[in-house]
């Protein structure tokens, strides 16, 4: 295990796969992928592979579980038996259902829940191919697929892990750094606001490293956020596009 935590820093200070510490990996952004949902999204983060669905608001089932202010948001984040390399059962795992809550707290602020009273919004996230960090993907795609279901939101959600490693902080660890990696701290926020909706830390930092590494994923952040965007309008400048040759 030693062995393998000291090549994950190369000698010239770069990662494994070529990175320097304070780089994320290449983001393929896709929305409104999935024609029968309200809202669709496909992120791709390096190796890590990621469709999230939307479906809602709609009537909620059973009735009793509506609220009477607010619309309740449930999310499913569930990984395919092969997006892993050991193959995994298909039973939602403690660890999914951990992390549907995770997603689903991540998001909630950014929506109006207020407007749609006795609703649902069903979020559904599907991990095809898991390279780490794939709670920060996901949040990065449900966030899409409510923005193009026409969901209001107060902002989009952006979302980056800060490992460390040797020592040293990265950004967007993947499945070998997350193993044998010293800390991991996935990290979610509306960029356009400033505020933060998601900090876990598994792991130990001092002050000053948490300090640094908050600054590190709210600048990454900040970039997948134009990235974010520029997906959004290019949905929609498509559609619009393929209205005007109907027309």
């Amino acid at each position: 295990m030693k062995d393998k935590e000291a090549t994950l820093i190369l000698p010239d200070g770069r990662r494994l796969d070529g990175r320097r510490p304070g780089e994320i990996r290449d983001i393929k952004i896709k929305v409104g992928i999935l024609e029968n949902a309200d809202g669709s999204a496909y992120v791709e983060q390096g190796n890590t592979k990621i469709y999230a669905a939307v479906y809602g608001p709609r009537e909620v089932h059973p009735r009793h579980l509506a609220l009477p202010n607010k619309a309740i948001i449930r999310c499913r984040y569930h990984m395919a038996p092969f997006s892993v390399e050991e193959r995994k059962s298909p039973a939602p795992s403690r660890r999914e259902i951990e992390l549907s809550k995770v997603i689903r707290e991540a998001l909630t602020p950014a929506i109006f829940v207020e407007q749609f009273p006795f609703t649902t919004i069903d979020v559904f996230v599907e991990v095809i191919n898991a390279d780490g960090s794939t709670r920060c993907a996901s949040i990065i795609a449900a966030s899409l697929a409510l923005a193009s279901a026409g969901i209001p939101m107060r902002d989009l959600v952006a979302a980056c892990s800060v490992g460390k490693i040797n020592g040293v902080l990265v950004l967007d660890v993947t499945d070998v750094e997350d193993k044998y990696g010293e800390v991991d701290m996935p990290f979610a926020m509306m960029p356009g606001k400033g505020e933060i909706t998601l900090f876990q830390l598994d792991g130990v930092l001092t002050l000053e490293e948490a300090e640094e590494a908050i600054k590190m994923a709210s600048k990454a952040c900040m970039e997948i956020y134009e990235k974010e965007k520029s997906a959004l309008k290019a949905k929609y400048i498509e559609a619009r596009k393929a209205v005007e040759e109907v027309v």
